[in-house]
């Protein structure tokens, strides 16, 4: 049978309002579906700015519960546009327990379900550690009304066993909502090695896999409040990949916009059928992948 869906990207600049970017989120996303998207991915922790430049305590009151507000406000918005809709929240579990999960919401608008972020990073202007527990709910594909969601979140798209993990268990997609960019005392060539290093990575994704990849960046120039940097420029480049790795659409590195793609999901069992990398795998020999380091 022929299967093809129609995939919706928002890559948006964020502000400290956060009513205003969610209202911001709300118009593209029902742009989208009037562009017959049936499925929309938002970028990682959408509806603030990248709060994690700095630590800071009192950033912990971004953090709501799941279900909770914004649940009910996107789920609403997938119920009125009858889509499939992978959000990214700040979730808090519990008093000192919180996590970077991403919540999938079904055409209905219930919620479908939620992965919480992997790998999280700690390094300069990316002080994640602070904030948040790593998941717990493994590497499992959110099932859906157009198919089973292999969602991951930014620093997972650098491991290829996370997106290994989410193809065994029958992902019929790759989605990695994502905040990254540049710090504005890289070099121009640095910057370049960066961000097509993290384009590399995700389309060998999908080749190794024979998925499609999508991809969703934030955009725009974010202050760093502490002053001890200049900041993040986040390199949008959102971008959707098919399962031989080839650029099916691919947005700009400095502006907002909104990317309807069409993915033919029958073209995954063809790849596979040519290149049968899940067949050929040897098994029985990857036993100290799970080791920290072979001495």
């Amino acid at each position: 049978m022929e299967k093809k869906i129609k995939v919706g990207l928002i890559q948006q600049s964020n502000t400290n309002d956060i009513h205003a970017n969610m209202q911001r989120l709300k118009n593209n996303i029902e742009e989208c579906a009037r562009k017959g998207a049936e499925l929309v991915v938002l970028q990682e922790l959408h509806n603030s700015v990248y709060f994690c430049q700095t630590e800071d305590t009192r950033l912990f009151d971004l953090a709501e519960t799941i279900p909770g507000p914004s649940t009910r406000f996107f789920g609403e918005i997938a119920r009125s546009c009858s889509i499939v809709l992978v959000t990214s929240l700040f979730e808090k579990r519990a008093a000192g327990l919180y996590h970077n999960t991403a919540v999938v919401f079904d055409t209905d608008g219930s919620i479908a379900g939620k992965y919480r972020k992997m790998h999280i990073p700690d390094d300069p202007a990316y002080y994640e550690k602070f904030y948040f527990t790593p998941g717990d709910l493994g590497f499992e594909p959110i099932q859906t009304s157009i198919g089973k969601l292999g969602v991951l979140v930014c620093w997972d798209q650098w491991y290829p066993e996370a997106a290994r993990l989410m193809a065994l268990k029958g992902a019929d997609l790759l989605i990695y909502p994502t905040a990254i960019g540049w710090e504005s005392s890289d070099t121009e060539d640095e910057k370049e090695r960066q961000r097509n290093a993290w384009i590399i990575s995700q389309r060998g994704h999908a080749v190794a896999n024979g998925l499609p990849v999508i991809s969703v960046n934030r955009t725009g120039h974010e202050p760093d409040p502490s002053g001890q940097t200049n900041g993040i420029l986040f390199w949008g480049s959102s971008f959707v990949a098919g399962p031989q790795g080839e650029f099916l659409a691919q947005a700009s590195d400095n502006r907002e916009e909104n990317l309807v793609v069409e993915i033919d999901l029958n073209r995954s069992e063809n790849v596979r059928r040519w290149w049968p990398f899940l067949r050929d795998r040897r098994i029985e020999e990857y036993g100290n992948i799970t080791k920290r380091f072979i001495d």
